[in-house]
């Protein structure tokens, strides 16, 4: 296993509550860049997908107009396997393209020549779920589980939130991992979980904070503690490279995060669900994604 000595040791200390960015992330990428073993590239890599996968939303939507550059998968990529989806051919090999992009193409396909939605759960949070399923089964045990933590959390306040406004929760959990079967299927004040989510009763107190800021404060603290806990023993490993990462990833959404907008469009979230339209939470995934 490698160990990055002096790469953890000069990197400096950050809180959640800083107002200044030291790094952002794309320039922290940059900093690393040449200094990770391949493996170990690999597990940051994997952060980064996020630039592809909302580009492949945006392509899914309107073709190349949306997409923006950061992201390794190109447009012609793109036009391949949306070409051999829709001409029904085999799709090109591509070692750059996760095997989710597939997938989440041919699902995409299938339902726009369908009369109406078979899903009541928006593209954003469909293309999540694999991409956190992928991710997942990324060979790190520490990097799986903070993806894994993430699709939990996320999967929880929803479950919550449906709850308290009266709606079908099944209809809204992604993945499949135990405790989002859990989820769907319990109608126990705590869905069944707590002697498995060791955080399910903080989760719960959190999501009885009104105050949308607060409440995303709150979510974020827990996160943070998460890495420290976790990377407490592997302090020149690569998990706390990626753990720096993440921490950086929080401050810069703190950093450019609009009040009001969070706030007005988490009432637009629940009067969308309430209605039975999709639009307004997808609005509300984009501008809150972690």
């Amino acid at each position: 296993m490698s160990k990055y000595y002096y790469l953890i040791a000069g990197l400096p200390g950050l809180t959640l509550d800083d107002s200044k960015m030291t790094y952002s992330t794309e320039s922290f990428r940059e900093e690393i860049g040449g200094m990770l073993s391949a493996k170990d590239q690999a597990l940051v890599d994997l952060f980064f997908l996020r630039l592809d996968n909302a580009n492949l939303l945006a392509y899914a939507r309107h073709g190349e107009e949306g997409m923006k550059s950061g992201g390794k998968i190109t447009k012609e990529e793109l036009d391949a396997l949306w070409t051999a989806l829709k001409e029904e051919e085999k799709v090109p090999k591509n070692k750059r393209m996760p095997a989710y992009f597939v997938e989440f193409a041919r699902l995409y396909l299938e339902e726009q020549e369908k009369d109406s939605p078979t899903s009541t759960i928006p593209w954003e949070d469909r293309l999540s779920a694999l991409y956190y399923d992928h991710a997942m089964q990324c060979g790190n045990a520490f990097v799986s589980e903070w993806f894994e933590l993430n699709l939990n959390i996320n999967n929880l306040l929803t479950a919550i939130t449906c709850r308290k406004h009266g709606l079908d929760k099944s209809l809204y959990i992604v993945g499949h991992n135990e405790i989002a079967e859990s989820l769907r299927t319990s109608n126990a004040r705590d869905f069944g979980l707590s002697d498995s989510v060791e955080y399910l009763p903080e989760l719960q107190r959190i999501a009885e904070e009104t105050d949308l800021m607060a409440r995303e404060k709150k979510v974020d603290l827990l996160k943070w503690k998460w890495l420290e806990d976790n990377t407490f023993f592997k302090t020149f490993d690569v998990e706390s490279v990626f753990a720096y990462l993440m921490k950086i990833e929080m401050i810069e959404r703190w950093v450019s995060l609009d009040k009001a907008k969070g706030e007005e469009t988490f009432r637009q979230l629940v009067g969308s669900m309430k209605s039975g339209s999709v639009h307004a939470l997808d609005e509300f995934k984009k501008s809150t994604k972690k």
